[in-house]
């Protein structure tokens, strides 16, 4: 049956079986956010960031509860709202790597937003 297939159904099998590969690989490899790879691995948190983000973990928690998990927040130059800010380290790059930064927005006590920056 395996032999059988027409060109168009064996080209349509390989891309379901690549996509399948890949979203599985990725969800292998993706880091999930880790209080203590935050804490201990200070130049390597732009791993982190993504799934803070796409998770919303901060979302709704106050700025004491935020440094609670995320510990002191970076000196920051920003003005305007209330927030923190955390370094994240640079990521590796062909080119000149940028500082990345993760912003978090309190409006009413409450983080509201979390902003990836490149610097």
């Amino acid at each position: 049956m395996w032999l059988k297939l027409k060109r168009n159904d064996k080209i349509g099998l390989f891309f379901f079986v690549a996509f399948v590969l890949s979203t599985t690989l990725i969800g292998l490899f993706e880091e999930r956010f880790n209080e203590q790879q935050w804490q201990s691995e200070r130049t390597t948190r732009y791993k982190l960031a993504e799934d803070i983000m796409e998770s919303e973990l901060l979302i709704g928690k106050t700025k004491k509860e935020v440094i609670a998990l995320l510990g002191p927040a970076s000196h920051s130059t920003l003005s305007g709202s209330d927030h923190l800010v955390y370094a994240l380290g640079k990521p590796p790059s062909f080119f000149e790597a940028k500082a990345e930064k993760l912003v978090v927005v309190f409006e009413n006590s409450f983080a509201i937003e979390v902003i990836h920056l490149q610097e």
